[in-house]
């Protein structure tokens, strides 16, 4: 689905009705004892992160959400019903964490104790005071340092109503908010044909966190996997690499503003076409980078285009519906100056991707803890990201357009550039929160325009030759 933020979703006015965890279900979580299974790395990182900026001084809204609509005449129980369905499948929303002393501790709530109060809020006829309010209230209420960390809302009229959804970033992904719109569609619709929906539970991301951590604790300092790491962030002159073009920041400056600049990169004929040319290298992924690093190098000069690239950890299908923060990341150095032509570059690429997957596996927090630096983070962000997403299998996907589906940002403040293409239906749609400086404006809009005059040549070039042609690589 695009990805984009609540001012930027077609909000529509309405009568506002919110949907929150229970007081007393919230209530009989205070007195749960721990749960043994212990936070996720990237949870624990995540959390620790918003802490230590907010002791800082500085909210910082790192929240995560869907919009999309639910067409004809509402009915209020039936949705509560479903979102309570739904909540029920996913057990990271029926778990939070608390502080003893410095250490993080689980609890996780009953599904039996599971319950939804609904609030109307009251009708909205300003469809701009509206998204301002929807905002803030998700601010406050998916927050990384509170628990429920989540609000469900849905602003209804006569010809339907509009479902907004918030979480914390500690309990969702891209995927798993690109999954919601059908599943709620689903079980809304179950529940109008007289049954009471029962799903089946997925797979608990609160136990893929324990695995995850175990496997990632068996490592110690003399691993490789530490020591390509401790080398590549050497190589990045001992951080972690931000996007590397000028973004008009201050050395050690205050956290600044981000702003949001996302539209659609090509249609759909284009969007094909680039995936044939790249689809020997391992597709539209190879293709984004390689062509990323040739315009940072326009733009910056820099020889060798250092990032972090994102995959997926669902490496089994037992995790594919399952809600979580199923991601990690792989170290990825392309020497754009040595690539002769395109199709050399993308080969590099290709190569590179192929020989350091793997490390995305490993969770970043476990290895930074083991290489003993201080990173103390500042920023919500420990790097940069360019994201590139195939959504089109996801469930649902080909009405996302119809029901106005979009996947939600919350752009606040950071001094990284996150960068997500989405290749939908309809095209590749390009989405990027980044510092609010006139220079880092400048940029993002030169590397926007550059991207896409790239991928537009690419995809009316001639396939390249077969003697180029590489091992394909798993896409993310």
């Amino acid at each position: 689905m695009r990805m984009t933020d609540i001012q930027r979703c077609e909000v529509r006015p309405g009568r506002l009705v919110e949907f929150a965890l229970d007081p007393a279900a919230v209530e009989t979580a205070t007195g749960l004892p721990d749960d043994s299974r212990p936070p996720a790395y990237i949870q624990e990182s995540h959390i620790r992160t918003a802490r230590s900026v907010r002791e800082g001084g500085l909210f910082v809204p790192t929240w995560l959400g869907t919009a999309f609509d639910i067409p004809g005449s509402v009915d209020l129980d039936v949705l509560q019903e479903a979102l309570r369905g739904w909540m029920l499948r996913h057990e990271t929303l029926r778990s939070g964490f608390r502080w003893a002393g410095e250490e993080m501790r689980r609890f996780t709530l009953d599904a039996d104790d599971v319950a939804l109060r609904r609030e109307t809020v009251g009708d909205f006829r300003d469809a701009r005071a509206l998204a301002r309010y929807l905002q803030d209230r998700f601010d406050v209420t998916a927050d990384a340092l509170r628990w429920p960390n989540f609000l469900f809302a849905a602003v209804v009229r006569d010809d339907g109503a509009s479902v907004y959804m918030a979480f914390d970033h500690s309990n969702v992904d891209s995927y798993s908010v690109q999954r919601i719109p059908a599943e709620i569609h689903a079980l809304y619709a179950a529940g109008l044909r007289g049954g009471r929906p029962e799903p089946a539970p997925a797979s608990s991301y609160v136990d893929f966190c324990r695995t995850e951590r175990a496997s990632a604790d068996e490592i110690d300092g003399s691993d490789e996997i530490v020591a390509r790491w401790r080398g590549f962030i050497g190589r990045c002159g001992g951080r972690l690499p931000n996007f590397p073009v000028d973004l008009g920041l201050a050395p050690d400056g205050p956290l600044p503003r981000q702003r949001l600049l996302q539209e659609m990169l090509v249609d759909a004929d284009d969007a094909a076409g680039f995936e044939a040319y790249c689809r020997p290298f391992g597709g539209s992924l190879v293709g984004v980078l390689a062509a990323t690093s040739l315009i940072v190098h326009e733009i910056g000069g820099q020889p060798v285009y250092r990032t972090v690239v994102p995959f997926h950890t669902r490496r089994t299908s037992r995790w594919q519906d399952s809600v979580g923060w199923y991601v990690g990341g792989a170290p990825v150095e392309i020497r754009t100056t040595e690539a002769a032509d395109f199709p050399a570059l993308l080969r590099m690429v290709s190569d590179e991707l192929r020989a350091n997957r793997s490390l995305a596996r490993m969770p970043l927090a476990r290895v930074l803890r083991l290489l003993g630096s201080d990173f103390r983070p500042t920023s919500p962000d420990l790097y940069s990201i360019v994201s590139f997403v195939d959504a089109r299998a996801i469930p649902g996907s080909e009405r996302w357009s119809e029901l106005k589906a979009y996947g939600l940002l919350r752009v606040s403040y950071g001094d990284q550039v996150c960068a997500w293409i989405n290749r939908l239906h309809e095209g590749l749609q390009f989405a990027s929160r980044y510092p609010d400086t006139d220079i880092a404006y400048k940029n993002m809009r030169l590397y926007v325009e550059r991207l896409r005059e790239l991928v537009l040549s690419v995809a009316r070039s001639p396939a390249p030759p077969a003697r180029s042609r590489s091992v394909a690589v798993a896409r993310s």
